[in-house]
């Protein structure tokens, strides 16, 4: 018997998650997990995939649809990814796959429609009070790079907003912020927040202090970083990852005045839920408030940290039901 299923992806600059979903389902047992880096072309890795999902299931058929979330642009014929070597075509990819329908969506859309699927389980609340179900949502996320998007409600349900937000300039707010921004723009030019709100970014920031301090680096890595941070160990990591929190706060207040996101701002990515008590014992709700002649208005906004960790591949399999 033919068994109707959907392929759906989540692909990042660092890891490519697919999920292997019954038609009109939005779950799977069948997840499939790799590494970007381990796999030099795209096209070579689909094809292994699909002959490991027959495996795994017994579905030798092809999918009925598809549904990619790619972390870079997504509305043009030729996908290449911002934080990675990998690159397609959409006709290229359909064809590979032989399914009837195709979607090719930005990351942080699929990220905007699991967001409406999730439960008090999958979410920490940092300060604010209760969210108003008929503003708009902000979600801000830190992989890889740094994506951004919004929900807003209406009369059926809800439009996302996808964006390539986390590509505008960074603006720091003190002068230890600047010193790093400068340090920074010497090598790069231009800094956007992705270039400091990132998982990237909590090393760029690390480094660019040992170079103001002219000081050797002791971490090679922004989980080294991390690490020493949560442990107290190192005084430089400590005020890194500092920076990054108080960084993400500044741009998350950003975005809910930009939104009027009363409806809650959603923190999403895989990189602050490996250090949340950090993060919320830092000064990230302080620089969110702290918006001059707003911090009423931002005051009862409430945050919400996503600790789901497959919120991707749920956007990406409602899109398709």
């Amino acid at each position: 018997m033919t068994i109707e299923w959907n392929l759906v992806a989540d692909i990042g600059g660092t890891n490519a998650r697919f999920s292997a979903v019954l038609a009109g389902e939005m779950e799977s047992q069948y997840e499939f997990h790799h590494s970007v880096e381990e796999h030099p072309k795209f096209t070579d890795l689909l094809i292994d995939l699909l002959q490991e999902i027959a495996d795994a299931t017994g579905w030798n058929n092809p999918p009925t649809s598809a549904c990619f979330a790619v972390a870079c642009p997504a509305d043009v014929e030729e996908i290449t990814f911002t934080n990675s070597h990998w690159h397609f075509t959409k006709s290229e990819l359909k064809q590979l796959l032989s399914c009837q329908q195709l979607f090719v969506i930005n990351d942080f859309e699929a990220v905007a429609h699991g967001i409406t699927e999730l439960n008090d389980n999958d979410l920490v609340q940092v300060g604010g009070e209760r969210a108003i179900p008929t503003k708009p949502i902000g979600i801000l996320g830190a992989g890889t790079g740094l994506g951004v998007a919004g929900l807003v409600p209406t009369e059926n349900g809800y439009q996302v907003v996808d964006s390539e937000g986390g590509h505008a300039d960074y603006p720091p707010t003190t002068d230890r912020m600047a010193a790093v921004v400068g340090v920074l723009r010497e090598e790069y030019g231009r800094v956007s927040l992705e270039r400091l709100l990132s998982g990237k970014g909590i090393f760029n920031i690390y480094r660019s202090l040992c170079t103001i301090n002219n000081i050797e680096k002791v971490y090679e890595t922004p989980a080294e970083v991390a690490a020493a941070a949560q442990e107290g160990s190192d005084e430089l990591a400590l005020q890194s990852l500092n920076m990054f929190c108080s960084g993400m706060g500044s741009a998350a207040g950003n975005l809910a005045l930009t939104y009027g996101a009363k409806g809650g701002i959603y923190i999403a990515g895989g990189v602050v839920p490996k250090f949340i008590d950090f993060f919320i014992n830092s000064d990230f709700r302080h620089k969110f408030e702290e918006k001059g002649r707003f911090v009423s208005y931002l005051k009862p906004i409430p945050i919400f940290i996503v600790v789901r960790e497959n919120l991707g591949l749920l956007g990406a399999a409602k899109k398709l039901k």
